[in-house]
Formats: C-alpha cells, structure tokens, sequence
C-alpha cells in the first residue's frame, strides 16, 4: 500500500498564489505599456499599399474655398493632363496614429495654418523632380503677416527629401545637409509652390536643390484675408521666396526597414 504525498503546506499555497498573481500582473504591464506600439504596428500593416489617397474633404467652408482654387489650378489641371506626373497627398495615407505625432501633417496643420494637405506631383519613379502645392495661413507667422523662416525651411527639408527619396536603393533616407537662401519675405494668408529637383544620386548619396514661389492665380482666384485687390494675370513662375539645396543620406539601418515602416 503506497502512502499518499502529504498536503502542500500552506506556506508553499501562498507562494505559488503570489507568483502566478506577480506573474499575470506582469504580463498585463507588459500588454499595457506596449498596447500602443501594437496599434500603431497594426496601423501600419493595414495602410494601403497603392498610391497615396486623394479622397479628401474640407472640413469648413474656408477649406473648401482653398481647396476648389488650389485643384482648379491651371498648374494643377496641367499636371494632372500629364503623364509623365503623379498626384499624390501623402498626409492623408499617414495611419491616424502616426498622424497625431506628426508635425506636418498635424502640428502644422489647421483651419488658420495650413487649411488643406498639401497636393504633391512627382516626376518618374527615380525621384527626378517634385512640385507641391501649400495655402499658409496668419497663424505661420514670425513676424506680423509674415510667413516664418522656420516654416519655410521645414517645407524645403521635407519637400527636398520626399523628391530624392524614390533615387535611393532603400526609398528612404535623413537630412545631413540643407542650406537656405531667402530671398523675399513669404506673406501670410496665400499660395506658394515647392519645386525640387534631384541634382544627382551616388549610392547612399542624394543632391537636391529646390525653392519655393509664389502661386500666381488666375483671374478670380484671389484669396485675400479682405478679399479685395487686383488679381495678377497667371504665370507658372511666381516670385521667388526662398532657395535651398541639401544633401540626403540613406542610413545603413535603412535597408533593414520593412516596406511598410518606409516614408511614402
């Protein structure tokens, strides 16, 4: 007759209960502090994988007025009857939860700021050139109704980059170098085009050199904060704001990225 184990002590029961309570709290911390690294991954693994949306409607009736002008545009309308251009708006593919971190496609962005994501064409699939169109508003100033310089080189650094991006082996690539020229105070409360175009590409290596206009407008495009004043007759060359040329490099970490993680 064999003899039965005898009971575990209660002291054991209490130390086995406690580790496996330590032992699910921790788990559940883990689960918590990486929940929103979780959502974000997910995020990211649902984003399209075609090009980015253009499906986009203003939310005020000032949006809307931007909006209407900026697509109407004949610079617009032309590159769009061009196929050698791609249309694109980034901002607008970016998962909400990287959105809300982002500067400028959320900071930046705003009714008195820049009202409508910006319409971006680019030229070939080797990054040979970018035009992007942007509406800066009152609440971008550093002076009064000045546009800042801040706000200008952040444009010109994103601008100059997205542009050489597609030359690089990874599509992806950081800023070491950008040098800024402005020629002309920016005025609040009007249109402006970026223009970039890829000078060369050497392995990791990017040159660009760009700079941003004024948006001439046709006749009734004007958008004035008082609404008033003569419109000038278009012309695809505006006045010259500011001039920049960088250099961009690939890390070496970039080609480890998945696709899905790469800027678009």
């Amino acid at each position: 007759m064999s003899i039965p184990p005898p009971p575990p002590s209660r002291s054991f029961r209490r130390v086995l209960f406690l580790s496996s309570l330590s032992f699910a709290s921790i788990s559940l911390g883990i689960y918590l502090a990486t929940l929103p690294q979780i959502n974000t991954l997910t995020a990211l693994l649902r984003s399209p994988s075609t090009p980015s949306s253009l499906a986009y409607l203003p939310p005020t009736e000032r949006a809307t007025q931007i909006e209407n002008l900026i697509t109407n545009h004949p610079l617009v309308q032309r590159l769009r009857s061009d196929p050698e251009w791609t249309e694109s708006r980034p901002h607008l593919r970016m998962p909400s939860v990287m959105q809300q971190h982002s500067l400028t496609a959320s900071t930046l962005m705003g009714d008195t700021k820049i009202p409508v994501p910006p319409i971006m064409f680019t030229k070939g699939d080797k990054g040979e050139e970018l035009i992007a169109i942007s509406y800066l508003g009152s609440d971008l100033c550093g002076h009064v109704g000045i546009i800042h310089g801040g706000m200008l080189a952040t444009m010109l650094d994103e601008g100059l980059a997205k542009c050489c991006f597609a030359a690089l082996p990874s599509k992806v690539g950081v800023t070491a170098r950008l040098e800024i020229d402005f020629r002309r105070p920016a005025k609040c409360e009007g249109f402006v085009v970026l223009k970039a175009r890829t000078q060369r590409a050497e392995g990791r290596k990017a040159w660009v050199k760009g700079r941003v206009e004024v948006l001439p407008v046709g006749e009734g495009e004007a958008m004035r904060k008082e609404g008033k004043g003569e419109v000038a007759p278009y012309d695809e060359r505006g006045e010259v704001l500011v001039e920049a040329e960088g250099l961009f490099v690939e890390p070496k970490w970039a080609k480890k990225l998945p696709a899905f993680a790469r800027p678009t």
